[in-house]
């Protein structure tokens, strides 16, 4: 293993049971291994996705499968990461020691995260540190919903509901990108927001209903909501695509994945298509996202940083929904 660190401990925010944010703490822990297809991170900056929340409260109960069924697996809560590697393992070949890299690790609130290579990139040479660390959940979601799973092409007509958040900002940046036409849907105080990333159209929920629309639509893609199947299919074209990304309501147990699902058993027996997207992380759909990025079609949309003793905070205003873009964690250098 080559390495470039001496410290065996590291600062980090833990949570040991589940809850709200106040069972984030700041601790001083071990420093994470590194197993042979993986490097080490000195991090820099963590981005704030609803999975990391999800992660945090157990909610909805069938992630405990993957999360823990009584406690978190992993104390340290974050996905999305930007740092620079400071130790590789011994079957890594894609990196090296001083290499600024951003992608995906278990545990990124911490001064140090142990990442798979295969989740790794190289940071865009256009973005800051914070700013790469808000794309790669949220990039990764928003260019598979438009692409693999919606089919994307120039000149459809393409609705975005949930489009000034953290999946949505980039969603309307994508698909503009893709030459579509773009809808947006969110309240009127993100509106200047989504108009602002090259919307074509935005319609506030708080005044109009998107399902009320004359309008046909080609692709939608539906972030986070609880729209009820039937809306949707009222303004999608009678070929059209519908693409379900996460979900929230449903209840405890099993959240929005209900719906999900009977989006694809009906999609059997009718001609539009409803799908779901199916979680897939691969360096290769970072290397995507910083294409567009460094092309400057694509930039990341943060309303605010806070430092990695704020977490908490952090968490709080991401469960208020009042979120425009992304929130991310800037974390202090090792000592």
């Amino acid at each position: 293993m080559t390495t470039a660190i001496g410290a065996s401990t590291m600062r980090a925010i833990v949570a040991h049971i589940y809850g709200g944010a106040d069972v984030l703490v700041m601790a001083q822990i071990a420093r994470p291994e590194i197993a042979d297809k993986e490097v080490l991170v000195k991090v820099h900056a963590a981005g704030l996705d609803r999975g990391t929340w999800h992660m945090m409260t157990g909610l909805p109960y069938l992630g405990r499968l993957a999360f823990g069924l009584r406690k978190p697996k992993n104390p340290v809560p974050g996905i999305d990461l930007a740092g620079m590697v400071v130790a590789v393992g011994a079957a890594v070949t894609r990196f090296d020691v001083g290499d600024e890299v951003f992608g995906l690790g278990r545990g990124s609130f911490a001064q140090y995260v142990a990442a798979r290579e295969d989740k790794l990139a190289s940071k865009p040479a256009n973005l800051t540190f914070e700013q790469a660390a808000a794309v790669p959940v949220s990039g990764m979601t928003a260019l598979r919903g438009l692409r693999d799973a919606g089919r994307v092409e120039a000149g459809q007509r393409v609705l975005i509901i949930g489009a000034s958040g953290g999946v949505g900002t980039y969603a309307v940046q994508l698909a503009k990108a893709f030459r579509a036409h773009v809808t947006g849907v969110c309240s009127t105080a993100k509106a200047d927001l989504v108009r602002s990333l090259g919307a074509d159209e935005v319609i506030d929920y708080t005044a109009d209903d998107f399902a009320d629309s004359s309008e046909r639509y080609d692709l939608i893609l539906d972030v986070g909501g609880n729209a009820a199947l039937s809306r949707m299919r009222r303004v999608l074209a009678p070929k059209g695509t519908l693409v379900i990304v996460g979900g929230e309501g449903g209840g405890k147990f099993g959240g929005g994945i209900n719906r999900q699902f009977r989006a694809v058993v009906l999609s059997l027996f009718v001609r539009q298509r409803l799908t779901m997207l199916v979680p897939k992380e691969h360096y290769t759909f970072l290397e995507q996202l910083t294409e567009h990025i460094e092309a400057g079609a694509v930039t990341p949309s943060i309303e605010r940083t806070y430092p990695l003793v704020q977490a908490a905070d952090a968490m709080r205003q991401l469960e208020a929904g009042h979120v425009r873009g992304k929130l991310v964690i800037t974390v202090p250098a090792a000592e």
